[in-house]
C-alpha cells in the first residue's frame, strides 16, 4: 500500500500545528514567568553554578548515586547534578571514586556547602572534599550566547549546502523542517520544565545539534530521489505524483534507520545513568519527530510552492 501524502497535506500541516502549539504555549509562558525569561529552564551551565568533588574509597553503584541524589533533594538542595568519575587504579591512593555534584552558585565554606558534606558524610565512609569549582552567573550567559551562536551557523551551512545542491525552494523547506524539529523538542521540554522541573544544559544544545544533522540528513534523502525521478518521469507525471512516488521509495529506508537508532537510545533511556537521561530523551523527541518532518512536512512545503508557481505561471499566460 502507497501513501499519498501529497492529496491529505494539509492534514499533515494540521497535525505538525498540533504537535507544536502546546510547546510553543509553554515556551511564551516560562519566558514570562521564569526570572531568566527564558522560554525552557536553564540548568547551571547557563545561570552559574558550584561543583563539589568528593572522593570515596568505594566504587559507587548506580543505585547508590540515586540514593545520595534524593538525600540531596531531601535536604534541601535543589536539582543536584551526580556524576561518577572512576579513579585511576596505578595511582597512589586510596581513592576508588569521586563523586561530582553540580548544584546552583554558592560560597566556598556557606551552610550549604556544609550541609552537603554532612550529606555526603552520612552516605560514605571518610569522604574526602577534593575540589570545589563555581561558574559565575556571567560565564553561564556567556556560554548560552556561544550555544545560540553554534545552532545559527549549523543552519546557515545547511542552506548554503542545500541551496547549492538543490534550489532554494528546497533549502527553504528542510529549514523549516529543521525549526519544526527544534520547536517541537524544546517546546516538549519547556512543559517538562514547568510540570517536572526539567533543566536545560550544554548537553541538550549538543542533542539539537544532532538532531539537526540527523533530520536534514533524511530530508536530503527524500529530496534526492525527488530530483532523480523529475529528470525521467517530469513529462509523464506530475509534480505531485512525482513527490508520492519518491516518499514511498524511500520510506522504508527511513523508518528503518530511525528505528534502529530508537531502539539504541531506548536502551540508553532505561538502562543507562541518570545523568545522560535529559539528552537521551532529547534525542529520542528529535529523531521521531525529524523522521515524521522529512516525510509529511518538507515534502508537502515544497509541494505546495510547486503548485503555486505553476499557478503563478498560468495566470500570467
Amino acid at each position: 500500500m502507497k501513501l499519498d501524502i501529497v492529496k491529505n497535506r494539509f492534514i499533515f500541516l494540521a497535525l505538525s500545528a498540533i504537535l507544536l502549539l502546546p510547546g510553543i504555549a509553554a515556551m511564551i509562558y516560562s519566558t514570562i514567568t521564569y526570572p531568566t525569561h527564558t522560554p525552557l529552564k536553564v540548568g547551571i551551565d547557563y545561570t552559574g553554578g558550584t561543583t563539589l568533588q568528593y572522593g570515596v574509597k568505594e566504587a559507587i553503584s548506580n543505585d547508590k548515586l540515586s540514593d545520595v541524589r534524593q538525600a540531596l533533594e531531601k535536604g534541601g538542595i535543589d536539582n543536584p547534578y551526580l556524576q561518577i568519575i572512576n579513579v585511576n587504579s596505578q595511582q597512589d591512593t586510596e581513592l576508588k571514586s569521586i563523586l561530582s555534584i553540580r548544584t546552583k552558585f554558592i560560597e566556598e565554606g556557606s551552610a550549604d556547602q556544609d550541609k552537603i558534606t554532612n550529606i555526603i558524610d552520612s552516605e560514605f565512609t571518610s569522604p574526602q572534599l577534593v575540589q570545589v569549582s563555581s561558574v559565575g552567573p556571567t560565564l553561564g550567559m556567556e556560554l548560552f550566547k556561544n550555544s545560540m551562536i553554534a545552532l545559527s551557523l549549523a543552519l546557515l551551512g545547511i542552506v548554503a549546502y542545500l541551496t547549492i545542491r538543490f534550489q532554494f525552494d528546497y533549502a527553504l523547506a528542510a529549514i523549516l523542517g529543521l525549526v519544526h524539529d527544534a520547536l517541537f523538542v524544546c517546546g516538549i521540554f519547556s512543559i517538562l520544565g514547568l510540570l517536572y522541573d526539567v533543566q536545560i544544559d550544554a548537553l541538550f544544545v549538543t542533542a539539537l545539534l544532532t538532531v539537526i544533522g540527523f533530520s536534514v540528513h533524511d530530508t536530503i534523502v527524500v529530496f534526492d530521489r525527488v530530483r532523480e525521478n523529475l529528470k525521467y518521469y517530469s513529462k509523464k507525471m506530475t509534480f505531485g505524483e512525482i513527490m508520492n512516488a519518491s516518499i514511498n521509495q524511500t520510506l522504508a529506508r527511513s523508518i528503518n534507520t530511525s528505528l534502529t537508532t530508537l531502539i539504541t537510545l531506548l536502551a540508553l533511556y532505561f538502562l543507562g545513568g541518570v545523568t545522560t537521561r535529559d539528552f537521551v530523551l532529547a534525542m529520542i523527541l528529535g529523531i521521531a519527530i525529524g523522521t515524521y518532518s522529512s516525510i509529511f512536512f518538507c515534502s508537502t512545503l515544497v509541494d505546495i510552492w510547486e503548485d503555486k508557481k505553476k499557478s503563478d505561471k498560468a495566470a500570467a499566460v
